[in-house]
């Protein structure tokens, strides 16, 4: 992921702007995709590749607004950033507070929008980096058998061995045993690790209610 060129998609239905920032982008390194419509954006395949999203506010049929609210879901690791000719500030706050990186007026300075970019593409880059973490971690998860999964639940939430021995009616050597295969089997080298492990998998607390 870290060494896969990143990818800007433009998408506008001004053909000047889809010719013009493709050239741009080149010089710095980016590779680029242009899109006439919301809608054509959406039947592109997704490459999990750090990437970010140029949108016009103003396109025909779904508006750039529109398809930031049905990308906020489904591609949070894309980032957007607006361009328009006709902007207010009601649309401009709209976009900022639904998590655009920038809103430009057109026409924008061309260091600005590639400063907006550099922004984008790093946070691009963690999101992509977090989703591939958790995703190793639901695997891991998944190889733990369903005591397993209790125990790492309970270890999580604080509870002692002997209170979860307690807790699930085994023996406290057994929960020692449960405990070990889940470090090994979740390739966590401390408690402090398993338990960051099981809150990004939505564990502990939950584990007792």
């Amino acid at each position: 992921m870290s060494t896969a060129t990143p990818v800007i998609f433009i998408v506008d239905d001004d053909i000047g702007v889809r010719e013009a920032l493709p050239p741009l982008l080149s010089c710095v390194g980016w590779r680029s995709e242009t899109f006439a419509s919301a809608e054509e954006f959406l039947l592109h395949p997704r490459n999990p590749v750090p990437s970010c999203l140029i949108l016009d506010v103003r396109l025909p049929k779904l508006s750039g607004l529109e398809l930031q609210t049905r990308l906020a879901n489904e591609r949070a690791h894309l980032p957007i950033i607006f361009i328009t000719g006709h902007g207010d500030v009601a649309m401009s706050v709209r976009a900022m507070k639904a998590g655009a990186i920038e809103f430009l007026t057109k026409p924008f300075v061309d260091e600005v929008l590639l400063r907006a970019i550099r922004l984008a593409l790093e946070r691009s880059t963690e999101a992509l980096r977090r989703a591939s973490e958790l995703e190793a971690l639901r695997q891991c998860y998944a190889a733990l058998s369903q005591r397993e999964r209790e125990v790492m639940g309970l270890v999580a939430s604080g509870l002692l061995n002997k209170q979860i021995a307690g807790e699930l009616g085994i023996s406290e050597v057994t929960v020692k045993a449960h405990r070990g295969q889940v470090m090994r089997k979740m390739k966590a080298e401390s408690f402090a690790a398993l338990v960051h492990m099981a809150a990004g998998l939505g564990l502990g607390a939950a584990a007792r209610n």
